[in-house]
């Protein structure tokens, strides 16, 4: 991410009336969380996060449907976009993003590239939410490339959300 990113989301985030962004993770491992909390006065608007690896985590922590998530090991817009849910109710923030996907190969599941689907969900009212979603392919990319590149994405994509929103 350039370091202008986390910045330019700071003047969006702060900007009257503020708002407020929590995280939920797995493939990116805390990295968009560190990410939003490199920049001074993070604080103001970074409520918080939750790194949910496993199904269970992501069904406790989260709220992530496990019917839902079991037949795609947690893997799908879907999932993201219930962990991303999960974290706004769990923190209380006006927005929040989540990452999940596979950083490698896996036979098992029959991924042949590394790939992550991302989600970020924007409060409307109590129980009212705009969802945008996506998938990121990242292939030939090694675990931590995989890594960084979502990151990246997903913070992009909320560059994108928050410039919407604030014209």
């Amino acid at each position: 991410m350039t370091p202008g990113v986390a910045s330019q989301l700071k003047v969006l985030l702060v900007r009257e009336p503020l708002l407020t962004v929590a995280v939920a993770e797995s493939i990116t491992a805390g990295l968009v969380q560190s990410r939003l909390a490199s920049v001074s006065g993070a604080s103001a608007y970074f409520l918080g996060g939750i790194t949910a690896y496993s199904l269970d985590q992501k069904v406790k922590q989260l709220g992530v449907r496990r019917a839902l998530a079991a037949p795609v090991n947690c893997v799908s817009p879907a999932v993201a976009a219930q962990m991303a849910r999960g974290a706004a109710v769990r923190f209380g923030s006006d927005l929040a993003v989540a990452t999940t996907g596979y950083a490698e190969p896996d036979a098992e599941w029959k991924v042949d590239e590394p790939f992550a689907c991302w989600a970020i969900a924007r409060r409307l009212g109590p129980q009212s939410w705009d969802m945008r979603t996506g998938r990121l392919v990242c292939a030939g990319m090694r675990r931590t490339e995989v890594q960084a590149c979502v990151a990246d994405a997903v913070l992009g994509e909320l560059l994108v959300e928050l410039t919407r929103l604030r014209g």
